[in-house]
């Protein structure tokens, strides 16, 4: 099994997180991929992807959203077609930055 990267995190002060939070601290990663890919730094942007997914996966695994783990797992499904991926769900890494970017909003609040 691999390390975490975010082992702090992965240690359980993840689930102490609101899904806003969540999903905005995924949003985040999302965000700095899109820079990264703009940038055409492919070593960083799929630094940032494996947070990113790595994050994504922890919320996944989150007992608390249990309801809504569909939605989450359609969400990483759609940022893995979108960075790796034929674009069969006709997304940009812009709208996904986007769509986690609402969380972040929340969050805030």
């Amino acid at each position: 099994m691999t390390r975490a990267i975010h082992q702090n995190l992965a240690a359980g002060r993840w689930f102490g997180l609101t899904l806003s939070e969540q999903l905005g601290n995924v949003g985040s990663e999302v965000g700095r991929a899109v820079s990264w890919q703009k940038r055409n730094n492919s070593a960083y942007l799929e630094k940032a992807l494996q947070r990113a997914f790595e994050l994504l996966d922890l919320t996944i695994a989150d007992p608390r959203w249990k309801t809504g783990r569909k939605e989450l797992c359609r969400a990483r499904e759609v940022l893995a077609d979108v960075f790796y991926g034929d674009g069969s769900y006709h997304t940009t890494p812009e709208d996904m930055e986007k769509y986690f970017y609402q969380f972040a909003l929340i969050a805030r609040r």
